[in-house]
């Protein structure tokens, strides 16, 4: 996995402690005093895989430079119950302040790292790889696109820039162009475009094959059962790359992944993540 730019680090963070303490922590403020110091640990309450220390340790650095941080795992790495995470020192109200930014940011990105690895542990041995989608929260989705590598997924793409993806709404709009709108879609994309990767989404083999005449370089099968996959790799037969999307979830994506696609796209991995239990615990 490739590390979060810092700039996009300090802009999350930025944001999240701006929403958090608004004109002041009050609290903290009124009962702790400037001077007091403090030390806590960051701890695993169940097993994961983590993602977004880099971020923790922003969030306290932003509210005292001077703190001192010490990471015990670092992000990709499976943390057991019980374990330390990131250790922290400095000042109390630093630290009590940023605690539930930095915790924010763990549990939710180590949600996404760990859901993703169960999928890619269950594809073990297939070939397959897991992608994400563009379904993701919005303003954070290199982070979470951060926490999917971190659990051992791959990265589709990140916006509408990067590649072409020709869509079912995108074909809607060729209508008087039939019989066969996939055709003049990648042409047109490939005379607009020439250098960039194209996708087009197939909703049923007859899709598929005009997909793979007409020169994509990926297609993806959409909410189709594994019967119909198996018969979509066949009929391409190696010409094109085969993506399966739709309805994915735990207990069928091996099956999926048998019909010998080459990537399948989980939109589950970011959207519907569960935000896992980490705790900050104050030394005494």
């Amino acid at each position: 996995m490739k590390p979060l730019p810092t700039e996009e680090i300090q802009r999350a963070v930025r944001m999240a402690l701006a929403e958090d303490l608004g004109t002041g922590d009050v609290t903290t403020q009124a009962v702790v005093p400037k001077t007091a110091k403090a030390s806590a640990v960051m701890v695993a309450r169940e097993s994961l895989v983590l993602a977004g220390i880099p971020l923790a340790e922003a969030a306290f650095r932003e509210l005292s430079p001077e703190i001192r941080l010490d990471r015990c795992l670092e992000d990709g790495a499976r943390a057991e119950a019980g374990q330390a995470l990131l250790r922290i020192k400095g000042a109390a109200q630093a630290i009590l302040s940023g605690e539930r930014v930095a915790l924010n940011f763990v549990q939710r990105l180590s949600g996404i790292a760990t859901l993703t690895a169960q999928f890619v542990e269950v594809l073990k041995g297939t070939g397959t790889e897991i992608l994400d989608t563009r379904k993701t929260t919005p303003g954070l989705r290199l982070l979470e696109k951060y926490a999917v590598t971190c659990g051992g997924g791959q990265n589709h793409r990140r916006g509408l820039s990067d590649m072409i993806l020709i869509k079912d709404n995108h074909l809607a709009t060729l209508r008087e162009t039939a019989p066969n709108p996939i055709a003049v879609a990648v042409k047109r994309a490939q005379a607009r475009f020439p250098k960039m990767r194209i996708e087009v989404e197939a909703e049923t083999l007859e899709q598929v094959a005009q997909a793979a005449e007409a020169g994509a370089d990926v297609v993806m099968v959409d909410n189709m059962e594994p019967k119909q996959i198996r018969a979509a790799v066949r009929l391409v037969n190696g010409r094109v790359k085969i993506e399966a999307s739709g309805g994915v979830s735990l207990a069928n994506v091996r099956a999926i992944a048998e019909t010998d696609v080459d990537f399948i796209s989980v939109g589950a991995i970011t959207h519907s993540a569960r935000s896992v239990d980490i705790a900050l615990d104050f030394n005494t």
